[in-house]
């Protein structure tokens, strides 16, 4: 029966469509749409620099545009007078004008003026530029602050210019040390296609139970019920359909994602194991609704706006973040659980790892599948 019922799912092209083409389809438009804020690239930049020849404080100014790791910088030296025509012209995506005197200035605890042009072509590389010149700035202009505070001391101005170049080139009080996201996270490709997974999902387990409503409004339930089989195998049959459907669907559709936008979900055993388990709690749940719907029209807008419902909380197309009492229900989303899951795999973690969530989706299978017996069906006994 279950063979039968899988060969008639297969030729229904209405499985192939819901279970992998829409989904796959949306991964791609999700990606074309999204990609490049997830994957930002930082362009070249070039900046038209002008600074007084032999003045130390104003080379620091410039060499630290070219000394960025992150991003590649050409630094072009050109006259005062060449810096604003380029930038306007888009040879440059930022000119800057160190005046005469700036060392001295900083020196002596004078303020002075930077001159930032920004071309036509600037963008984020161009804001980031200008962060890194104001931090030296406002390092060196620490160097003014300590010069101008000598002087109401009366210090003598070879002590001042010495105080100001240590207090310019005095390294930060506070350091800054680069973490590591949470083991549970996903990036932004990787997401997409684990929610995409987890949504169409509770589509496709529901061509296997569901079929039921179908079976018994055109009345061959009824006809397979006076077979020489016990009635529960008919239902077990059905439920059996879709849980292969609904692996199968689910394991093509991670293995796809995962080449077609390079991202990897990492132990095959523990992922194998997440799809089991989500697979059988969203078959769960289309039991119950099979049990509430008299109709299977009914049945098709239940199952949709579950499948919605739970798609949407469990971060099919964008993170939810809660707190609190809410936090705690969204954690006991199946589709929620699976993509934390995929989390922790794709970030090292084993089998070992996932026992939270896999605790998460085998109790939410339970729950459903006792529920589906206790409550009241609708329709005739299954």
């Amino acid at each position: 029966m279950t063979a039968s019922d899988l060969r008639q799912r297969v030729r229904d092209k209405s499985v192939i469509i819901f279970a992998l083409v829409v989904p796959l389809a949306l991964m791609f438009v999700f990606n074309l749409v999204f990609g490049g804020a997830q994957d930002l690239e930082l362009e070249p930049v070039t900046v038209a620099a002008s600074a007084p020849d032999g003045d130390q404080l104003a080379g620091v100014v410039v060499d630290a545009l070219g000394e960025l790791e992150f991003l590649d910088v050409t630094v072009e030296e050109v006259a005062a007078d060449e810096v604003r025509p380029m930038a306007e012209a888009g040879d440059a995506q930022l000119g800057i004008v160190v005046p005469e005197g700036f060392g001295a200035a900083v020196s002596g605890g004078e303020g002075t003026v930077v001159e930032i042009v920004e071309g036509d072509g600037a963008g984020i590389e161009t804001d980031i530029l200008l962060s890194v010149v104001q931090g030296v700035l406002d390092q060196l202009a620490a160097g003014t602050v300590a010069a101008a505070a000598g002087a109401e001391l009366g210090l003598p101005g070879e002590e001042l210019g010495r105080i100001a170049q240590e207090a310019a080139d005095a390294g930060p009080a506070i350091a800054l040390a680069e973490g590591e996201s949470s083991d549970e996270q996903l990036g932004g490709a990787a997401t997409l296609v684990a929610g995409q997974a987890g949504l169409f999902l509770m589509f496709t387990v529901g061509f296997g139970v569901l079929g039921l409503l179908y079976e018994r409004e055109y009345g061959t339930l009824a006809r397979l019920r006076s077979m020489p089989m016990r009635p529960g195998l008919i239902v077990a049959a059905k439920g059996l359909v879709s849980f292969i459907l609904g692996v199968v669907a689910t394991s093509v559709l991670l293995t796809v994602g995962s080449l077609f936008f390079g991202v990897s979900f990492g132990s095959t055993i523990a992922v194998a194991v997440l799809i089991v388990c989500v697979v059988a709690a969203a078959t769960s749940l289309m039991f119950i609704i099979a049990r509430v719907a008299k109709t299977a029209e009914q049945a098709s807008i239940a199952q949709s706006i579950l499948a919605l419902v739970l798609g949407m909380t469990g971060g099919a197309f964008f993170p939810i973040t809660a707190t609190g009492g809410l936090a705690q229900v969204l954690d006991l989303n199946p589709i929620a659980a699976f993509t934390r899951g995929l989390g922790i795999t794709s970030g090292g973690g084993g089998l070992a790892d996932v026992g939270v969530p896999v605790l998460i989706m085998l109790g939410f299978g339970a729950v459903c599948a006792v529920l589906s017996r206790v409550v009241p069906d609708r329709g005739s006994a299954l």
